[in-house]
């Protein structure tokens, strides 16, 4: 491992090797570089019986063997690697820049686009094909395929990206999911709009809000723990068809799969229901599925998912019943269950009860794509009941290795039953968060048409299509404790 002592004397050096390149009248941190390949795109198009064949690539030097008159390079962008050849008798202006050339380096290669004898195609740059494009100071990671360092890869996440190529990757296949998302829903005719961040009412879902305040008003906000109450507006206001992909806000607690900032796509269809919710929930995973290239089993650490339509669909009551082995209305069973799983029952509600044994017993056996469905209804207050059994809520959750991936219910519409929802929800809530969101009260008063509502958790699904077992993992820069003399 290299020490502090080290890692100073890395950087002296590179700070000598940046004055020489500045008195050679190079500027060391470069300017606009035109016509730039991609690394991949110029390997692809390359043919054995073409000896005319050029190439113009820019990018971070990963590799460097200095063999003398001769300097090999591998080059990274986001495409992947390209091998670049550094020749004395073919860079004889160049020659002492290349000899100053550091792992890290970011340049342009430009040249003749051949195979080395070990068959290895290369671009071969020629007398004022190397352009310096800016230097790297630090000493990069001791192996050019690898920062190890977890807390380290996290907290320099601009190292990781380029020192661990399969980080690169994860990435960009996140991009490509949200993308695919985006296409499919605008392709069946939903509008993608943004609803505010900063709120007046912490509402749309039960969790803890950060609070900030506005100086200018001398107003206190909420950033969002959920965009659905102002979504649902836009249902009213003829908005048939919406979704937002967007950031929610929760102060809570740090795990791996909990991120106290993290990516929702939201969406709100007029005239659905919650099993047509489920019905679109396994179209949008499949279009993310097939333009990754997958098939329908994907490897998440030690299980193999299988995607592959119809997923399961099991009642709420019905899991609870298998896993804990209490029926969800037989409370001293329920209490007594609880005691037995640790769970401090004192003074928690009934509900409240029931749920926490229901996530303590049932949540971590689902590890294949499973719709639960038909939450108790006291635990959806934004969700319309069942006309065959009012006791439940026309919700499900959709889980995958035990992490819930999705939320969806059919919408409640009715005023009345939602302003009664509101004040049971707002019983026994902290002070200063019970607050009735009466505009939407007032908004459904102007009817809202039957509709279904469907979150899927961004970061999550990204974690399994990728196979992160850790929501840090899929999150460019993941909310860290801060470094201290007492956690360096």
């Amino acid at each position: 491992m290299t020490n502090q002592a080290d890692t100073d004397r890395f950087e002296q050096q590179r700070q000598e090797k940046l004055a020489q390149i500045e008195a050679m009248g190079i500027d060391p941190y470069g300017s606009r570089y035109d016509d730039v390949e991609p690394a991949a795109a110029a390997k692809a198009r390359y043919r054995d019986d073409d000896e005319s064949q050029r190439a113009r690539c820019a990018g971070r030097i990963v590799l460097l063997r200095d063999i003398g008159k001769l300097i090999f390079i591998t080059l990274r962008d986001r495409t992947g690697t390209i091998q670049v050849g550094l020749s004395k008798s073919l860079l004889t202006a160049q020659w002492p820049l290349a000899k100053l050339l550091d792992i890290g380096d970011i340049i342009g290669a430009a040249g003749k686009l051949g195979k080395t004898k070990t068959g290895e195609i290369t671009i071969w740059v020629e007398d004022g094909g190397l352009t310096f494009l800016s230097k790297c100071l630090f000493q990069p990671p001791e192996k050019f395929h690898g920062l190890a360092d977890i807390d380290q890869r996290y907290r320099q996440r601009y190292v990781d990206l380029w020192a661990n190529p399969e980080v690169l990757e994860r990435f960009q296949k996140r991009s490509t999911i949200v993308a695919a998302i985006r296409r499919f829903l605008t392709a069946r005719g939903f509008l993608e709009v943004e609803t505010p961040m900063m709120q007046t009412i912490a509402g749309g879902a039960a969790a803890k809000p950060f609070i900030t305040h506005h100086n200018a008003l001398d107003l206190d906000l909420y950033l969002r723990i959920s965009p659905e109450l102002f979504l649902k507006r836009l249902l009213v206001g003829g908005l048939e068809r919406v979704f937002e992909i967007n950031r929610n806000f929760r102060n809570e607690g740090l795990s791996r799969h909990h991120n106290p900032e993290f990516t929702m796509m939201e969406l709100y269809q007029a005239y659905g229901d919650y099993r047509a919710m489920m019905d679109l929930t396994e179209e949008i995973v499949g279009a993310c599925i097939e333009t990754l290239g997958l098939n329908t089993k994907v490897q998440f650490g030690d299980a193999q998912i299988d995607f592959a339509r119809p997923w399961r669909r099991a009642r709420y009551a019905d899991l609870l019943q298998e896993h804990s082995g209490c029926a969800v209305d037989d409370l001293p069973a329920l209490r007594a269950k609880a005691r037995a799983l640790s769970i401090d029952d004192a003074g928690m509600d009934d509900a409240v009860l029931v749920n926490e044994v229901f996530e303590t017993t049932v949540e971590r056996n689902l590890t294949a794509p499973t719709f639960v469905i038909d939450y108790p209804a006291v635990l959806c207050p934004l969700a319309k009941r069942s006309r065959t059994d009012p006791r439940y809520a026309e919700r499900f959750e959709l889980f995958v290795v035990g992490m819930e991936l999705a939320n969806a219910y059919t919408e409640l519409n009715d005023p009345a039953v939602q302003y009664e929802n509101f004040l049971h929800q707002l019983r026994g809530q902290e002070e200063s968060l019970t607050k009735m969101d009466t505009d939407y009260v007032t908004a459904l008063k102007y009817a809202m048409p039957p509709a279904g509502g469907l979150g899927i958790g961004i970061d999550r699904l990204v974690m399994v299509l990728t196979g992160a077992t850790t929501i840090r993992d899929v999150i460019l820069f993941p909310l860290l404790k801060p470094v201290t003399p007492e956690n360096k």
